[in-house]
């Protein structure tokens, strides 16, 4: 049986040391607004984006080169009438080499189709991936939300909101 978890790779020249020091590199990539400690095993952060998304993430494994899981301790959504839909979820990174290259694969466990979210929430995450993470780790320079003004998840979410 298929897993329904979503799921989005990205392929970079650089080495699984490179990627994996940027995948730990979460204000680099995905948000400015972070407090706490993101490459710290058992340490836990705070994600927020305006009153739209928060979320308490603890660092659940880190194997340098390999492998990076995060576990959803609690989350708000204002667009969802489950505003904790990702509480209990993970996210696991898994970096290897392919062909000469690093891939990293992100994949949401327990982020599925049946989530008011899921749409808004893979475009997020494929957008962060595989652009900003890659931008990243190839340029280093991410495109993460800044503490202030546009960001990929407010032009996701009114993208989301308008075809609602």
């Amino acid at each position: 049986m298929q897993t329904q978890d979503f799921s989005t790779t990205v392929l970079v020249d650089q080495s699984p040391e490179a990627a994996y020091a940027a995948i730990n590199n979460v204000r680099g990539w995905w948000s400015e607004n972070i407090e706490g400690s993101t490459d710290t095993l058992n340490g836990e952060f705070d994600y927020h984006y305006q009153d739209v998304h928060r979320c308490k993430i603890r660092v659940t494994a880190l194997v340098p080169g390999k492998k990076v899981a995060w576990q959803v301790i609690e989350n708000y959504f204002s667009f969802t009438k489950d505003e904790s839909e990702w509480t209990g979820t993970s996210m696991l990174f898994e970096i290897t080499e392919k062909n000469g290259q690093t891939q990293i694969r992100l994949t949401h466990q327990g982020l599925v189709p049946t989530y008011e979210c899921y749409q808004v929430c893979t475009e997020s995450w494929t957008s962060f991936v595989q652009r900003s993470l890659k931008s990243l780790i190839t340029t280093g320079k991410g495109m993460p939300n800044p503490k202030s003004g546009d960001s990929i998840s407010a032009q996701v979410v009114e993208k989301h909101h308008l075809k609602g």
